[in-house]
């Protein structure tokens, strides 16, 4: 039994662990950038913690309405909507959801990294947090909790086999007890 339970339990951790982590890369290797949206400038579309996939475009497609992320200095980069396009400035005015105003400056064509193609809800927390302290140390336990799920059975079944070999032995003492004592079973 506990070798069952445990076995359905690592089970559901590996599926678990394999549907993030292709989440995750899948996107990468088919040219994807990810990124993990930080302040709520852009909800409630894209609520803190969504993960952004974000596909190189070339400006000159890009329309009012594209969500796009650019870099703001080197350091920083945002997502936020287009709400002008400047052609002849090769410049686009963005603005996030939920700000009243439009961005101060307007951003450069090159300084656009990409349009937004989809997103998966909270998501970027895992992608955020993974990297931290606190993200690998929930790492080292998963791996933990793998083994431990993998090696207890091991370690208890044993002593659960030989219970069961006991308790059969014992039921097969009292038949031939029984029998040498001329109590006669009842077949059914």
């Amino acid at each position: 039994m506990l070798k069952r339970i445990c076995g359905i339990l690592s089970g559901i951790i590996v599926l678990a662990l394999a549907v993030l982590a292709g989440l995750l890369i899948i996107p990468k290797l088919m040219g994807y950038e990810e990124m993990a949206v930080l302040t709520g400038s852009m909800e409630p579309k894209y609520p803190v913690g969504t993960l952004i996939f974000v596909k190189e475009a070339d400006p000159n497609t890009l329309e009012v309405g594209d969500v796009i992320t650019y870099h703001l200095d080197s350091n920083t980069v945002v997502t936020h909507r287009i709400v002008e396009i400047d052609k002849e400035g090769q410049t686009v005015t963005t603005k996030g959801d939920a700000n009243n105003a439009n961005d101060g400056n307007p951003v450069p064509y090159s300084e656009i990294v990409g349009k937004e193609h989809f997103k998966i809800p909270y998501l970027g927390y895992v992608s955020m947090n993974i990297k931290t302290p606190k993200g690998i140390l929930a790492v080292c336990v998963v791996l933990i909790a793998m083994i431990l799920l993998t090696f207890l059975p091991e370690i208890f079944s044993p002593e659960e086999e030989e219970a069961l070999k006991t308790n059969e032995e014992k039921k097969k003492m009292i038949l031939i007890t029984g029998n040498r004592m001329g109590i006669k079973r009842n077949k059914r």
